[in-house]
């Protein structure tokens, strides 16, 4: 990208080279990677322009899990000083397998996210967090009422005004999202995406944790885009 990109976003997301890469790319229809679509595998009982439609959402950020929610560079400082906050925060964390991942739904959306407690993913996203924010721009006002305008509860609201993000540290809760809404989905669809997304990724080897990735959003609403990948512990 010749010019700044709109915002950064600070991820999880599995090794380019490896299978939870191209499973979660393929589920998705797009690689982030490489900024191309890509053949979902069919569903049985949904039609492809369905499932193409209720993947949309998550489509757009590439495969992934947020640690830092996307965000605008702030005032004075650029790209160099983004990686080499990253950099730092790499060399504080050492790599591990995660939990196994399970299909779930988040609300009104289907999620792969870990069996059990990870306080080890949990203490990395809360570095980013915190540790990446002064690079951060604050919301504008704009963005605060969009975020308002989902509903948020008073610690939520809290944190989105302190961290520029409403779902942070106690908050957190690490996912990679498979669906976007399905409340006006069929229950019959959501029980096939559900028992499709168990096909494909209860199939997969344990997930290792060993990079934050940078990913950027080139220009308003465009698709999110995988910058780089820095390993932890390096």
């Amino acid at each position: 990208m010749s010019d700044a990109p709109h915002r950064y976003a600070v991820y999880f997301a599995p090794r380019v080279d490896g299978a939870w890469w191209r499973a979660g790319s393929r589920w998705l229809g797009r690689c982030a990677a490489h900024a191309q679509p890509l053949p979902q595998a069919p569903v049985p009982g949904v039609p492809a322009h369905e499932l193409h439609r209720l993947t949309k959402a998550p489509r757009r950020y590439g495969w992934h899990a947020t640690l830092k929610a996307p965000f605008a560079l702030a005032p004075g400082a650029d790209a160099g000083m983004l990686r080499a906050g990253l950099r730092n925060l790499c060399r504080a964390f050492e790599s591990f397998t995660m939990p196994a991942l399970k299909v779930a739904m988040l609300d009104d959306f289907l999620a792969l996210v870990p069996e059990g407690d990870s306080p080890a993913i949990d203490a990395l996203a809360a570095a980013c967090v915190t540790q990446l924010h002064p690079l951060a721009a604050p919301l504008t006002s704009i963005e605060l009422d969009r975020r308002r305008a989902a509903g948020l509860g008073a610690e939520e609201d809290a944190l989105l005004v302190r961290w520029g993000y409403p779902f942070v540290l106690e908050r957190f809760r690490f996912h990679l999202s498979l669906t976007g809404s399905l409340r006006d989905a069929e229950p019959a669809t959501v029980q096939a995406l559900q028992d499709a997304a168990r096909h494909v990724f209860d199939a997969l080897p344990p997930c290792r944790f060993d990079a934050l990735s940078l990913f950027a959003e080139p220009r308003p609403g465009a698709d999110f885009m995988l910058v780089e990948q820095l390993e932890l512990g390096a």
